[in-house]
């Protein structure tokens, strides 16, 4: 989602609330967000959690 909207990881870390070396890790499944990141990333998205996971 994050690459299709041509946003970099700095950028969706600063809307989130969160690190650009944080989105980094989850999309390279080194780090599992926690849900407030999850609730997080999914707001900014305007998805649920489940589309963000991929369910």
């Amino acid at each position: 989602m994050r690459e299709r909207r041509r946003m970099d990881r700095k950028a969706l870390g600063e809307c989130c609330g969160l690190s650009k070396n944080a989105i980094g890790r989850y999309e390279r499944g080194e780090r599992e967000p926690s849900l407030s990141a999850l609730v997080s990333i999914a707001e900014f998205f305007d998805v649920t959690i489940d589309d963000l996971v991929g369910r």
